[in-house]
């Protein structure tokens, strides 16, 4: 594995290339969600065959998760976009990217291009929204209530979802438990600044947003459409929040069509990012 100090945190980062030493089309890269999730999500789904399509494929641990450092401060919606600055500086990757982000993942992504608009050549979001009040609101009470099941009886609440969900999703939700705990994410999240509708406004890269057609969610299709003038927004039939997981050959096929349809041909030919933070190979 990879990890990369930033200088503030160390990111556990993997990164695939297309087969046979052929020369990337484009260089996508993989924003994972909130808590239980990490980049083996898309290890485990979608990055194998993106990279085998010929794609250079990016995908990290955020701070916090997986095999990533997981400091005791810092989880606010900038310090991820931050990181993922860091990633591609330190990774030395060359122009503008297509940014994939799953849930919380996707909410970063949008960060990111409003902030670095320039690095972004086109967002893919599933299941997914921009920081909004709204937004902001939902994660406090989402995060307070997993800080306050696994604080008043772990035990019990682990033993619950193992016996509906498997033990290995209990056991993610035992290290999702001891980030909310010991970390300052559940007040760092929820306090990130929040953007208005003529912020959205503002996002000029093309954005294809998927969701599950049964999701809570799914009203953001309809939103989307009217805040963002190159916006696609897809609904999965049959489907709730684990589009991801569920579909994960409808959501490769879209990423695909979408880099193909929203890649510059002069794309590869462009400048290498700034020199940025250190890389220890492990």
């Amino acid at each position: 594995m990879t990890v990369l100090d930033t200088g503030r945190v160390r990111l556990h980062v993997q990164r695939l290339a297309p087969p046979d030493g052929r020369p990337a089309r484009a260089t996508v890269v993989l924003v994972h969600g909130l808590l239980t999730d990490s980049l083996a999500s898309y290890y485990f789904t979608i990055a194998p065959a993106l990279a085998a399509a010929g794609l250079d494929v990016v995908m990290y641990d955020q701070r916090g998760h997986g095999r990533s450092e997981r400091p005791a401060r810092g989880y606010g919606l900038d310090d991820a976009a931050g990181d993922l600055d860091a990633v591609l500086s330190g990774l030395g990757v060359r122009g503008p990217v297509h940014l994939v982000g799953n849930s919380y993942g996707g909410t970063v992504a949008f960060a990111y291009a409003l902030r670095r608009p320039e690095r972004v050549a086109g967002l893919v979001v599933v299941e997914s929204e921009p920081a909004t009040a709204a937004w902001a609101a939902k994660l406090a009470g989402l995060l307070e209530r997993v800080r306050h099941e696994m604080t008043a009886d772990e035990d019990a609440a682990l033993a619950w979802i193992a016996a509906h969900h498997g033990g290995h999703t209990a056991r993610l939700a035992r290290a999702a438990g001891r980030l909310v705990r010991d970390t300052s994410i559940a007040v760092d999240i929820p306090a990130s600044p929040v953007l208005d509708d003529d912020a959205i406004r503002a996002l000029r890269c093309p954005v294809l947003a998927l969701y599950g057609a049964e999701s809570d969610l799914a009203g953001q299709a309809p939103r989307l459409r009217a805040l963002l003038p190159h916006c696609t927004a897809e609904l999965v039939p049959g489907l709730r929040h684990s589009v991801l997981v569920e579909a994960p050959a409808r959501v490769r096929d879209a990423v695909l069509d979408w880099v193909g349809r929203t890649t510059a041909p002069a794309a590869a030919e462009r400048q290498p990012a700034a020199a940025g933070p250190r890389v220890h190979a492990r």
